[in-house]
């Protein structure tokens, strides 16, 4: 009774972790031999581990992300890539969000510019950060169509607030309007004081004044992101391995 008692409490609080892992201590003789502090340690572990798993998948399904299987352990250092796995393990580490400090990612089609940021997108999330990831273009008319609505000072907020912003084809479109450049120099100017900003691009850094047509608006913007920015080149293509798991075992 003892034992019932104790189970109904803890789904009453929404700890189903514990009370599943208390019964299956029940049916373990090995567990039963093990101190009370043994088990309870167990316990919560049990408990620990569902919440950050639970966690984990929301800020991933927040984050938007295209290729949720995407992770540092699965990025290819083939020979022809010319990666540096020590720049990128130090960038799995997320002490750049902490910095605020940017990551522009360059590259070909199929160069696995997208893999490479959603990487690191997924390591940020594991380290509690939040994220958003999105197309320039489809940011760009997101807050065009929120500002006809209405709502762009609230729809502006979530990408103003993450932790971690990833913006993808990266100036593949040329920004020939100057409210799109305005919209582009108050997000990246709000962003050094929040977190971090990485970018994926086809174009090589040096041309990306080339296609805002806006100035002023194109100097202030390029130099916020490259400066004091790294940078990887990504060369070759892209062969994925194996899918490796996301989350940790309960």
């Amino acid at each position: 009774m003892l034992n019932e008692n104790t189970r109904v409490k803890l789904r009453k609080m929404a700890l189903s972790q514990m009370d599943e892992e208390y019964e299956r201590q029940l049916r373990d003789e090995v567990a039963l031999n093990l101190s009370f502090d043994e088990r309870f340690g167990m316990i919560i572990d049990s408990e620990y581990a569902r919440r950050n798993n639970n966690r984990l998948k929301r800020l991933i399904k927040s984050a938007g992300f295209s290729d949720t299987t995407a992770c540092v352990e699965n990025i290819s250092y083939d020979i022809e890539r010319k990666l540096n796995a020590s720049l990128i393990q130090t960038l799995a580490s997320c002490t750049f969000i902490e910095d605020k400090r940017n990551l522009c990612i360059l590259g070909p089609t199929g160069a696995g510019k997208s893999f490479l940021a959603t990487a690191f997108g997924i390591a940020a999330c594991r380290k509690s950060f939040t994220v958003k990831y999105t197309g320039l273009q489809d940011m760009l008319i997101e807050l065009a169509a929120a500002k006809m609505a209405g709502i762009f000072n609230k729809t502006l907020a979530v990408y103003n607030t993450v932790k971690l912003l990833i913006l993808d084809d990266w100036l593949m479109f040329d920004i020939m309007d100057d409210g799109e450049a305005s919209i582009l120099y108050n997000l990246i100017e709000k962003r050094k004081y929040v977190g971090s900003i990485i970018v994926c691009s086809q174009i090589d850094a040096k041309g990306w004044h080339s296609k805002i047509s806006n100035k002023i608006a194109a100097d202030s913007i390029c130099d916020r992101l490259v400066n004091s920015s790294y940078k990887i080149i990504v060369e070759g293509e892209m062969r994925r391995k194996l899918a490796a798991p996301i989350f940790a075992e309960a």
